[in-house]
């Protein structure tokens, strides 16, 4: 019998007071002190914070659920433990609380490594990594994302919808990495994959934020899914939801009997939209206990970054509260201090522990400086989803296009703020749910129309400045909008117009791999320079991308209505040989070919246009995109 974890210390709970206990998951939860000579866990150490409570006690497997108390550890720190020595891995464990309330409530452990399939809500004691990992080369490399060396496109994925009949990590693990690499994305982001009590809520509802989902198998086997994808060369975002919880009352809520991971007035604590609490970031052990669980995903699961939702409402003390719903902060202004102290801290936290991991906000306002240092007053991400463009794109692209010609700044109005930011630009489940529609229906027109407008979505997409997000099921071009109790349509490929979606896809993928000028200036204004934002008559647009040099550079021209543009003048930077890289019109994408298929690129001229030196004139199919690449003859 060898002990595999030690004792509880001064500094541990000095380090818990003050809220800034790093590995938290080694003090609290179920602890294995011994293992066998097989491995497997033969004595467990319980732990739990419960301050307020009048007595706590631990019931499961081993003691055929009979209460079995815990004692007070000290006087001051409100944690509770007790060693069972007949406790093994797998077995199933709940708290019975008495509260200070005086009742008796049945608890999952909130430190729970591992759950019980929902429905079922038991805590399952669990050994912690024991994964033997096989992506050293993965993890040695994969800052150059976090530095912009190297391009992010993210596929962003809910598992238990994305491929029915596949519903394993080790299935997932296989069946997405071939498909995310056949496509070409470099990241996948898991919508929560945290334990989760209602599988409607898409995991937006944690209830074990230690635990990963047993709906796909065990800890274990979220370490292999993860592991398998490093080895593809596929990073892995996990969505993070420290914003609110669920008040299920054998969760977190009214933990020992008092509000104890919410905040304790209802104003602050209480999520109008959601029906859910909200965390007392104000609390030490609160915090601790977030921090903590970011940094145990990035340590435990190796995964290459968080996607922190809901960011906006943990800002505002008045999000979506009316006059009398909300109390102000001690300056008596609207703004979170509480929240905001967390979310700096949270970010530096990670920042200095995982230096090479992302951190992206959902933050749905102009809040200024989210991913601005915190030395300078920032929230230290280091990206954040820019709904608006998603917001302005969509809507754009909803109106006929005889009409788009009054809506014409919709697209480039992003343009005027997209250095202000370090941007991911989102094509996420948002816009496809509750109603609004698939992407494809969206398109205004007949089918001929939507499909063109998409494939010209999904370039004009790829060739702005700002790393990318898009959502799973986008590819096969889907009509009816996002599910999660189905699977995705992917008989769908087998019908040449979304086939023709998919493999242009692809194509983005391998030109952005191909032409860096499409990305690696993402955060350099030089690096974009419009060359016709005002031509709203024909619904027109040009600009240049200039790579990372000067010396290479994408000159892409966008036509959003379904008539040709024959002899459209272009700028170019310099004359010579240009490749035609992309025409979303082409026949292969299931485009009308209006171009033809005999000119695979075009000679520019010494003809001075648009505050450019050369320039073309070429033919722009209906409802199309087009880019020319070319590297500097110099």
């Amino acid at each position: 019998m060898a002990s595999i974890t030690r004792p509880i210390g001064e500094l541990d709970l000095h380090l818990f007071g003050e809220g800034t206990h790093r590995r938290l998951w080694e003090l609290l939860g179920a602890q294995p002190l011994s293992v066998d000579e097989s491995g497997s866990v033969r004595s467990v150490r319980f732990g739990v914070w419960a301050p307020n409570a009048e007595r706590v006690e631990v019931v499961g497997d081993w003691n055929d659920w009979k209460p079995e108390p815990l004692s007070r550890f000290d006087t001051t720190s409100g944690i509770w433990t007790t060693v069972a020595p007949s406790a093994l891995d797998g077995h199933r464990f709940k708290y019975v609380v008495t509260g200070a309330d005086g009742r008796a409530v049945t608890k999952a452990d909130p430190m729970a490594r591992q759950a019980e399939v929902p429905p079922s809500d038991a805590s399952v004691v669990a050994m912690g990594d024991v994964h033997d990992w096989a992506d050293d080369e993965w993890m040695q490399t994969r800052g150059s994302t976090r530095s912009g060396a190297t391009t992010l496109r993210i596929y962003e994925l809910q598992l238990g919808s994305w491929r029915r009949g596949v519903e394993t990590w080790d299935g997932l693990a296989t069946a997405i990495g071939e498909h995310v690499e056949r496509l070409g994305f470099t990241h996948v982001e898991l919508m929560p994959i945290a334990e989760h009590p209602f599988g409607g809520s898409w995991g937006y509802q944690v209830s074990g934020y230690y635990a990963p989902t047993a709906r796909f198998g065990d800890p274990e086997g979220f370490r292999r899914f993860v592991d398998v994808l490093h080895g593809r060369g596929i990073g892995v975002i996990v969505d993070w939801v420290p914003a609110h919880f669920p008040r299920d009352e054998w969760s977190l809520g009214r933990f020992d009997g008092t509000p104890l991971y919410e905040h304790p007035d209802p104003r602050r604590g209480e999520h109008p939209d959601w029906g859910t609490y909200v965390f007392d970031y104000g609390r030490n052990e609160v915090r601790n206990f977030l921090v903590a669980n970011a940094l145990y995903w990035l340590d435990q699961f190796h995964v290459d970054g968080l996607r922190v939702d809901a960011v906006a409402s943990m800002l505002y003390l008045d999000y979506s509260r009316g006059a009398g719903q909300w109390s102000p902060n001690e300056f008596g202004g609207r703004d979170d201090l509480e929240a905001l102290a967390f979310i700096r801290e949270a970010n530096s936290v990670v920042a200095d522990e995982f230096p090479d991991a992302l951190m992206s906000a959902e933050e749905s306002t102009a809040w200024p400086g989210v991913t601005a240092s915190i030395d300078d007053g920032g929230l230290g991400f280091t990206h954040k989803w820019n709904l608006g463009w998603m917001h302005d794109t969509l809507d754009y692209l909803t109106h006929d296009p005889v009409h788009r010609r009054h809506h014409h700044h919709e697209l480039t109005f992003a343009l005027l703020y997209a250095y202000d930011e370090r941007f991911i630009l989102p094509l996420s489940h948002d816009e496809v749910v509750h109603g609004k529609g698939s992407l494809l229906a969206k398109m205004a027109g007949d089918d001929w129309q939507r499909f063109a407008a998409l494939r010209t979505l999904y370039a004009w997409h790829w060739s702005l400045p700002g790393a990318l997000l898009f959502l799973m099921g986008c590819e096969l071009a889907t009509w009816v909008e996002w599910n999660a109790d189905s699977g995705l349509p992917w008989h769908l490929l087998d019908h040449a117009p979304h086939r023709g979606v998919h493999d242009l896809v692809v194509a983005l993928n391998r030109l952005s791999d191909r032409w860096p000028a499409l990305w690696r200036r993402d955060t350099d204004p030089a690096g974009f320079q419009w060359l016709d934002a005002d031509d709203a008559d024909h619904s027109l647009y040009a600009f240049v991308r200039w790579g990372p040099d000067g010396d290479t550079a994408i000159v892409g021209i966008a036509n959003f209505t379904p008539v040709p543009r024959p002899g459209y003048r272009v700028g170019l930077p310099w004359g010579g040989p240009w490749e035609i890289v992309l025409d979303t019109d082409d026949a292969l994408w299931w485009g009308s070919g209006h171009r033809g298929e005999d000119r695979p690129g075009v000679t520019g001229t010494d003809d001075a246009w648009q505050s450019l030196g050369s320039s073309v004139l070429i033919d722009i199919g209906p409802m199309s995109r087009v880019w020319l690449a070319a590297r500097s003859p110099g």
